[in-house]
This record gives structure tokens, C-alpha cells and sequence, in this order.
């Protein structure tokens, strides 16, 4: 089975209104022109180097979404052509974000990543500096930033309750910080290869789906 018909499988899965990332990361700009000659649009790395590479070579029409951690110092390089940064874990980026979006005359949409899984090394906001931080109105203050909702990333175990109880958790984290921002907080953006069937129940509607489509990666 080749790329477009691996993502053609995979949107046949997901409900209307679900968004696919292809999660393009390590794959080369030919595997990701298959996938755009298919018909998506939406493709995810994890690197700033590798993106920026990818961003020049490729058709301007790609929505390019950061999902890996990104450094601070980092920021700069994507804030030209970046649509979407999911992996927002600290104020500090938030703000370096919203420096480098305005020398850009750009707002560039973020997802707040936070911290649900069992294990200590995944990154994320703890909910509660989270809680504080949004009530504190500090992101009034950033036009050049459009929080779009919350990502997670379930614990990494073959225990579908544990799995359940993490998108439970973010999905009641997202529908309590609604109640903060306007109608363009709408993504719930959960689920991978692995688990985004059951991500889909928990009420997802951004999946970053990429061995399923592309295969396993090449390091």
C-alpha cells in the first residue's frame, strides 16, 4: 500500500470536522509530496531546521504545524511561514512567540500542551500553573498569538484504561478553559497511530497520525 492510499485509509476513519496532521518528521520532501499531491495539507515536524528546509523546497499552500518541544531560541526561524505551533509548555514561549510573530506582522495559532500521562518525562503545562496563568489575563496582552485549544500526549502503555483516563482528563481540561477564550478555541487536538481511534471517542478534533501513513521513519 503506497502513501495515498495509507491516507486515504486514514481519513476514511475520522468524523467530519477531525483534522489530520501528517507527521512528516525525518521523511523526506518526496514522501510529503505524495501525501500533498493526495490531498492533504496539514503536515507535522518536529525540528525547526529540518522544517525550514521542507518549508522552501515545498508548495506555499502547506500548513506547516510544529509538534515537537521547541526551544525559545528556535522560535525565530519558523515564526516567517509557521501556522500552528501545538507544543506550547511555558509562559517564556508564549511570549517569544508573540515577539516574533509581530516583527513577522503574523498571528500564529498555538495549542497549550499539558502535562495528563503517568510518565514524568513527557513535557506539558502542570493544569494548575496552567489555570493560573490563563486567569491571570497575561495573554491579552499577545495579538500576535491565537491559543486554538489544548494537546496532549497519552501515557505510552498497552492499558487502553489508562490511555482512556488521560484523554478523559485533557478532554475535561479543554471544555473547563473554553470558558476563557472566544469561539476560536476549538481544538482537542489528541490521539496518534496508535490510539486515536479511542482519542476520537474522547472527542478529538486534531489527530497527528504518521507511521500509519508513511510508514516507520527513516533516523
Amino acid at each position: 500500500m503506497n502513501i495515498k492510499e495509507r491516507l486515504h485509509r486514514i481519513l476514511a476513519t475520522l468524523p467530519e470536522g477531525v483534522s489530520l496532521v501528517a507527521v512528516s518528521k525525518f521523511h523526506p520532501a518526496a514522501s510529503i509530496m505524495e501525501a500533498y499531491e493526495a490531498g492533504q495539507r496539514i503536515f507535522g515536524e518536529s525540528r525547526p531546521q529540518e522544517m525550514t528546509a521542507k518549508a522552501m523546497e515545498l508548495p506555499k499552500d502547506i500548513e506547516w504545524s510544529m509538534i515537537g518541544h521547541l526551544q525559545t531560541n528556535k522560535v525565530k526561524m519558523i515564526a516567517p511561514y509557521v501556522t500552528m505551533i501545538s507544543s506550547v509548555d511555558s509562559a517564556r514561549l508564549i511570549e517569544e512567540i508573540e515577539r516574533q510573530a509581530a516583527r513577522y506582522e503574523r498571528c500564529i495559532d498555538i495549542l497549550l500542551e499539558v502535562h495528563v500521562a503517568q510518565e514524568e518525562t513527557k513535557s506539558g503545562w502542570d493544569v494548575d500553573e496552567l489555570r493560573t496563568y490563563i486567569a491571570s489575563g497575561a495573554l491579552s496582552s499577545m495579538p500576535h498569538v491565537r491559543v486554538r485549544g489544548v494537546m496532549t500526549i497519552a501515557t505510552n502503555t498497552d492499558d487502553e484504561s489508562i490511555v482512556r483516563g488521560d484523554f478523559k482528563r485533557i478532554r475535561d481540561i479543554f471544555e473547563e478553559l473554553k470558558g476563557y477564550f472566544d469561539t476560536s478555541f476549538d481544538t482537542l487536538s489528541i490521539g496518534m497511530s496508535d490510539d486515536y481511534p479511542i482519542a476520537l471517542e474522547y472527542g478529538s478534533t486534531m489527530v497527528r497520525i504518521g507511521t500509519a501513513i508513511f510508514g516507520h521513519r527513516v533516523y
